[in-house]
């Protein structure tokens, strides 16, 4: 017979401390405790890691969607993954959900100097300065790029490694030096697709990715924002098409598998394609 648990209040907004944070960590104690949730025992770092990406992505579109009661919705649902990797480090004896908050906490005062100290700052551009002078001088003997996670989306991490580099003068000058690199590795690119060699082509395709993105640095982009809009465009455009598909030619047939098939030709696609971007204007 399972035991009720008590769901915390949410007081006016101008009163709300946090006070209902622990319950979080109640509940997931709760959950991983001998007679709790078979699912939530058997779990690990490695298996609540693809979670941890998944929440996070689905804030990031709750923002973009600016769909705040949504966003509320996610910001749990990532709570949740940050309070059950606290608790099963406690079951391994490693830290707990305290360790980690004191951790964040240390952490926003001694780099907010400016706040907490005696400190003062002209503008955000030097509190920028400050924290990555103090990141610095925590993580002396760390490499200019250690601290890019390797598990960021690959443009995301590209562009900051980017970012990095070039603060220590491993950079061009302008604009110019990464426009021509671009040019260059598209030719080296066009050499590999001529060669049949796919394993050199993977990796001059990869070089052509990340020197678009330094050209995209180079002009003030994020070359992740922009590879995003362009896919939310094409989505649009293709959804288009298949309406007008589905209007005029029945839609595409299936196969014994229930996937579409190839169904009007090519230029009668284009054609929709085409109202579809006129529409866009």
């Amino acid at each position: 017979m399972g035991r009720p648990f008590p769901i915390p209040e949410s007081p006016p907004l101008a009163e709300q401390q946090g006070a209902s944070y622990p319950s979080l960590v109640a509940l997931m104690r709760r959950l991983l405790a001998e007679d709790g949730c078979p699912w939530d025992k058997e779990q690990d770092f490695a298996s609540i890691r693809r979670y941890v990406l998944e929440e996070a992505c689905e804030v990031i579109d709750a923002i973009d969607a600016k769909d705040f009661d949504g966003l509320r919705e996610e910001l749990g649902d990532l709570a949740l993954q940050v309070v059950f990797l606290g608790e099963l480090a406690r079951r391994e004896g490693l830290f707990g959900p305290d360790d980690v908050v004191r951790s964040i906490v240390e952490k926003l005062v001694r780099r907010h100097p400016h706040v907490f100290a005696d400190t003062t700052v002209e503008g955000s551009g030097e509190v920028l300065q400050n924290w990555e002078r103090i990141k610095a001088e925590e993580k002396r003997d760390r490499g200019v790029l250690d601290g890019v996670p390797r598990s960021m989306p690959a443009l995301q991490r590209a562009q900051r490694m980017s970012e990095k580099v070039s603060r220590v003068g491993f950079d061009w000058p302008d604009g110019r030096g990464s426009r021509q690199k671009v040019s260059e590795e598209l030719g080296e690119l066009d050499h590999a697709i001529a060669s049949g060699d796919k394993a050199r082509m993977e990796a001059e395709l990869g070089d052509v990715l990340f020197a678009l993105v330094n050209l995209a640095r180079h002009q003030g982009l994020d070359a992740e924002t922009a590879l995003r809009g362009t896919a939310d465009r094409f989505a649009r455009r293709f959804a288009h098409v298949e309406r007008r598909v589905k209007e005029r030619h029945g839609g595409f047939a299936r196969g014994a598998d229930g996937k579409p098939l190839p169904g009007p030709p090519l230029e009668v696609l284009d054609g929709y394609w085409d109202e579809a971007k006129a529409e866009e204007r």
